[in-house]
Formats: structure tokens, C-alpha cells, sequence
């Protein structure tokens, strides 16, 4: 059960469970903040013009080089909902 709940996802894309930890967080900062940066622009459409979609473009660039296998699929925007792999 353990395992299962804990360390079979980071098994599965080569790290251990604290490497998984710290990149998620990572990845999970940096969308926090091209969040907030979206918040402001929103508001203030000159500032931040393009912080949130380069913050996007590059997290999809470390997911895709991370794994080999998802470098393979076409990207989930580009699916029909029906063939989206979802994982709860």
C-alpha cells in the first residue's frame, strides 16, 4: 500500500521519492508564480506580457526532455477528451 500511494510514481519516471518531491514543488512554484503574473497582467496588461506562457513553454520543455515516453505523445490540448490519460 505503501508503495503503491508513495513510491511507485516516482519509481516510474526514474527518481526516488525526494527527487519527485523536489521537482514537483519546483514545477508547482514556478506555476504559482506565472499564476499570480497572470493575475497582475489581467490587470495591468503591460506588465508581464509574456512571463506566464514562457513559464509554461519551459516547464513543458523539462517535462518532455524528463521523459522519453512523453516526448512520444502528442500533447493532452491535442487529444480528443475521450484518449486523455488521467491519473488519480
Amino acid at each position: 500500500m505503501i508503495d503503491r500511494l508513495f513510491i511507485a510514481h516516482p519509481r516510474s519516471v526514474g527518481e526516488s521519492y525526494g527527487e519527485h518531491a523536489a521537482t514537483a514543488a519546483r514545477f508547482g512554484v514556478t506555476m504559482m508564480v506565472g499564476g499570480a503574473a497572470c493575475l497582475v497582467h489581467a490587470v495591468l496588461p503591460f506588465l508581464f506580457v509574456r512571463t506566464a506562457s514562457d513559464s509554461v513553454k519551459r516547464l513543458y520543455a523539462q517535462m518532455k526532455a524528463r521523459q522519453p515516453a512523453f516526448a512520444e505523445q502528442k500533447p493532452a490540448f491535442q487529444q480528443p477528451e475521450w484518449q486523455l490519460d488521467y491519473e488519480i
